[in-house]
């Protein structure tokens, strides 16, 4: 089969267009020079025997800066680009989202630049191996549909080779357009002391058959075009950068979707343009957690800083929430500290002290003092058994991969899946004889592929095939390779690599892999598992990879767009032909990780690789919105226009002064309304359509106005706010008496009839990311669980943990396990045992508490000083939390729910209730179930005949029977409290204000 290329797609036009543009008013000319003859060279078809020399042909720029930077802002304005405020130099960049055709687009525009201007000298500049074999197949791919389109215009392009100066000859010499195709590492070393020539690369060097002339010589006389592919590997170091201006080039031209330096940036199709157009797949992410997996100690070491006071690490560890659960929780710890303490008491860290913090860059690790284990950055210890978690890795891949080719195959589209590892022993080793050997992933996956097959519902894609064998040739790797003896046989061994793509034995690999792209594609080849190392990175993709699966060993050491950039790719038909739309092109990404963090990650690298800053309006944002002018003609709104909406939008508070969007515009971008200046209401309805792009989908959690609340200074210093507050300031201390043998029962029964300890799981959630200018969103779209039934790790003292959690003696603890009847739970999963066996104790012990509970004043000093309510500092939203008021103490509440607002508008109209206050969350009770907050302190006067203080808490139900237990006993222990006071004070519940008046009539 052969990929069809579509030569009408409107963004790869108007990516040409921008670069052919830059060259507007020059006129179709060349530059001759002499070139030496070659001798006694192999290649005589390359120059004629005997000559002495030949005329040299080069391309000639005739247009001065001025004309040139003209054109660039025209480019630039009608791209929504940023104008360049200077050339600085013949430097342009085009960046275009992975898998949207960039190769495509510039072996193109050297057709367009031939065809309008005559330039014919090209060089590809590439960072790697892969990229250049990417970049060798591109151009074999695309010969035949070129030729159609530019009517068989001449193209010769070749890969350099030290070897084969005959080409740079026929490269310099030959009037048809002339690519070559170079990596960096050819040409970077060069030295001007003639005693270190033998350590520079061959194309500096003086040729014998040259007559004694360089080769960069003749590449120098042409003033090629430069093309650079992924510049971001290229051209960052003051080397490169030298290395490609001694090529002299007329222009350089970046291609890429990751730009570290943008030179007069021309066109841009990022992530979020390619998302929102379906120029790429959709990203699926299924993220993998373990739940319950909590019995062996996990730390991970996620960054260190000896920048703010001294060393320390952040780790990320299984921490005992308020609840009682263990949750994995990132923390900051230095030298000296106890992740026993630091866990809250899990028995299982007894022993991890941090000793040593070490933030050598490439050596970053922590190490404890009495135990072996070193955790380095990005790595953990504890984790649950790793292969088992591959193992499921491999599963969903295989699983995701059946229904795909169900959903496809119908539709003539291969599936592919392509699995990163980064330790080729994990897939093949070999044994003493050199005979090649499954690795454990190899074993896993056909273990796996061969129980998921016999499914009845994959029948339709096997037929007749005999299912025990359906495995062979389905997967294969692809490494780097090393010719050895062993046994006296020659043998070609697969083996580790630093992953750079630019050695020898890279390159044997990349070849594979690269060159038979097409054939991948086709029914006729078996293979459809693909599994390569995770260097993997720029120069391969396939577009039918659907399925990306990471395993490796520890935490991704993959950026998550160079992991998903493998598969974007529009897939292909088996007639080559692209099929477009979501449906169809969805790209699952099997993490080791959640799918939040994925999503986040993902946001990060964006954000920095590309520069978007999602959220942001830019001054030049709504330059290119096209506008009438008072000809008829259509042109652009323009960049000084655009800084003129743009400081409107900021003096309005729908962005700040750096151009972050603020609530108040995604609110009015919401009703449809947005303050815009007479000038621009013609076009109202494109720049909303833009802020739309830029607003996206943010959460939104309040629409309205942020207010301060103020403190009302005339009720704050009322007599009858002090007398109010005297009687309900004071603070007192309790004491417990209970029956333990019948807590000893009831604890028994609990556990007995409602204990629910499963094994660990692992949990795979699936979830469709979504990319607009608002961010990286995640949708969970599904889930599926796995049961962990692995032992390793040691069973930890149940008795002591729950002594010390609880404060019961150990013979009530054991008298409690054993009359549960429920042990065995125990070594099913001891941590969730441990858990939930804790969590009924302690909440069986609270109800014996609050009812044996007695209060008691400690004295008149020991209160809530008035004063506090001046330090207090609260904010709220209009119409949306907040009620003005006249007789409390603030001159707004701000209440958490429609009781509290009932209840505050009730109060406020009242004419019995003379002041009252919204207790603030600083005014607490005491009580054995955790500290208590009542809602309301309310004064009433009774037509004059007699004044009622009140501390009321508004429920939504009466009946205790509707109320948490833990939440009516603290109810029950604020009654107890108000009672020890002395004061006259009544305590009430009520669940409106009606139930509330109902009380002062009695």
């Amino acid at each position: 089969m052969k990929i069809q290329f579509s030569s009408d797609l409107d963004y790869q036009a108007e990516a040409i267009a921008s670069i052919v543009d830059v060259f507007q008013g020059q006129e179709t000319c060349r530059t001759n020079f002499t070139v030496a003859a070659l001798t006694d060279h192999p290649q005589l078809d390359l120059a004629l025997e005997g000559e002495d020399s030949d005329l040299g042909i080069g391309n000639r720029l005739r247009l001065l800066d001025e004309d040139i930077l003209t054109n660039v802002r025209a480019v630039q304005l009608r791209n929504g680009l940023a104008p360049s405020a200077a050339l600085n130099g013949m430097n342009f960049t085009v960046e275009m989202e992975t898998g949207t055709g960039k190769t495509y687009v510039y072996l193109r525009s050297i057709f367009e630049l031939h065809r309008a201007f005559g330039f014919t000298k090209f060089i590809i500049v590439v960072p790697s191996v892969a990229v250049k074999e990417g970049v060798h197949k591109s151009l074999q791919m695309t010969e035949e549909h070129f030729r159609g389109i530019y009517e068989n215009a001449r193209l010769d392009y070749f890969v350099y080779d030290s070897q084969k100066i005959g080409q740079v000859r026929n490269f310099a010499t030959s009037d048809s357009i002339q690519v070559m195709v170079i990596n960096i590492d050819a040409f970077r070393k060069s030295f001007t002391d003639p005693s270190k020539e033998d350590k520079a690369n061959i194309i500096h060097r003086p040729h014998d058959r040259m007559t004694g002339s360089r080769p960069i010589e003749f590449i120098q006389a042409t003033n090629p075009i430069v093309i650079i592919d992924e510049p971001q590997s290229v051209d960052t170091t003051p080397k490169s950068r030298e290395a490609i201006n001694s090529l002299h080039p007329l222009c350089t031209l970046r291609y890429s979707a990751t730009h570290v330096d943008k030179h007069n940036m021309l066109f841009r199709l990022d992530s979020v343009d390619a998302y929102e157009r379906k120029l790429v797949k959709q990203i699926e992410v299924a993220g993998i957690e373990v739940e319950d997996g909590f019995n062996r100690a996990y730390v991970k070491l996620m960054e260190v800083d000896n920048r703010h006071g001294g060393v320390r690490a952040r780790i990320e560890l299984d921490l005992v929430q308020s609840g009682g659960t263990v949750a994995r929780t990132a923390k900051w710890v230095r030298s000296g500290d106890d992740l026993l303490d630091l866990s809250r008491g899990r028995s299982v860290y007894d022993g991890y002290i941090i000793e040593d913090i070490d933030c050598t860059r490439g050596n970053e690790y922590i190490s404890f003092t009495s135990k072996p284990e070193i955790v380095r950055l990005n790595e953990s210890i504890g984790q649950v058994d790793a292969d088992h978690y591959k193992r499921l890795q491999i599963r969903k891949t295989v699983q995701t991969h059946l229904e795909k080719e169900l959903l496809l195959r119908p539709r003539g589209i291969k599936v592919l899946s392509l699995f990163f590892i980064d330790r080729v022993a994990n897939y093949r080793g070999y044994d003493e004889q050199g005979n090649p050997q499954p690795g454990k992933y190899a074993r896993i996956f056909e273990e796996e592929y061969r129980a998921e097959i016999k499914k009845p519902k994959y029948d339709s894609l096997f037929g007749e095939i005999e299912r025990e064998t359906a495995v062979e040739g389905i997967h294969d790797g692809y490494f780097a390779a090393d010719k050895k003896k062993v046994a006296g046989r020659a043998l070609t061994l697969f083996k580790e690599s630093k992953g750079e793509g630019t050695t020898a034995a890279d390159e044997d690999a990349y070849n594979t892999i690269m060159r038979d792209k097409e054939w991948l594609l086709s029914f006729d080849c078996k293979l459809k598992f693909i599994f390569s190392h995770s260097a993997l990175r720029e120069g391969w993709d396939n577009p039918n990879v659907f399925q990306i699966c990471t395993l490796n060993e520890t935490a991704s050491a993959m950026k998550k767009r160079q992991e998903i950039g493998r598969g974007l790719r529009i897939a292909v038909n088996q007639a080559g032909e692209r099929v477009h739309g979501f449906e169809v092109n969805r790209l699952t990404v099997m993490a080791n990780e959640s799918y939040h963090r994925f999503a986040e990650q993902l946001q990060r690298e964006i954000e920095q690789e590309t520069g978007i800053r999602f959220g942001l309006v830019e001054t030049h944002l709504f330059a290119n919105i096209p506008v009438t002018d008072a000809q008829g003609n259509t042109v652009y709104l323009g960049t000084e226009a655009s800084r003129v909406l743009w400081n409107h939008l900021c003096s309005m508070g729908y962005i700040d002064n750096k151009g972050h969007v603020q609530d108040a515009l995604k609110t009015a971008l919401k009703q449809n309304a947005v303050d815009l200046p007479e000038q621009f209401k013609a076009q109202a309805e494109q720049v909303q359509a833009v802020l739309r792009k830029v607003a996206g989908n943010l959460n939104i959690q309040d629409e309205a106005k942020r207010e301060v609340v103020k403190l009302n200074k005339a009720v704050y210093l009322s007599e009858d706010f002090k007398q109010l507050w005297d009687r309900i300031k004071y603070r007192t201390s309790f004491r417990v008496d209970f029956d333990s043998e019948q807590l000893i029962e009831t604890c028994a029964t609990e556990i007995r009839d409602n204990l629910k300890v499963g094994k660990a799981r692992f949990v795979t959630r699936t979830a469709r990311i979504a990319i607009d200018r608002g961010g990286v969103a995640a949708q969970e779209i599904a889930e599926s669980v796995a049961v962990f039934d692995g032992r390793d790790y040691q069973l930890p003292d149940v008795v002591g943990y729950l002594q010390n959690e609880t404060n019961l003696t150990r013979r009530s603890i054991v008298a409690i396990m054993i009359r549960s009847g429920r042990l065995a739970d125990f070594k099913n999963n001891p941590q969730k045992y441990i858990e939930q066996v804790a969590a009924i104790i302690k909440r069986q012990m609270r109800l014996f508490i609050v009812d044996g509970i007695k209060y008691q004043r400690i004295g008149d000093r020991d209160c809530y000083a008035q004063e506090l309510f001046e330090q207090n500092e609260l904010f709220g939203y209009l119409s949306k939390n907040m009620v003005a008021s006249a007789k409390s103490v603030y001159d707004h509440i701000v209440y958490d729910s429609e009781v509290e607002e009932e209840f505050a508008r009730s109060f406020e109209q009242s004419e019995e209730v003379k002041v009252f206050a919204k207790l603030p969350g600083w005014f607490k009770i005491d009580t054995p179930l955790g500290s208590y907050n009542p809602d309301w302190a309310v004064l009433v006067d009774m037509s004059g005949q007699s004044r009622l203080f009140f501390v009321v808490e508004s429920k939504g139900s009466l009946f205790s029977d509707a109320l948490r237990p833990i939440e009516q006993g603290k109810i029950d222990c604020g009654k107890a409290h108000f009672k020890a006071l002395g004061t006259d004070v009544n305590f009430t519940v009520a669940n409106n204000y009606t139930a509330f008046s109902g009380e002062l009539a009695e």
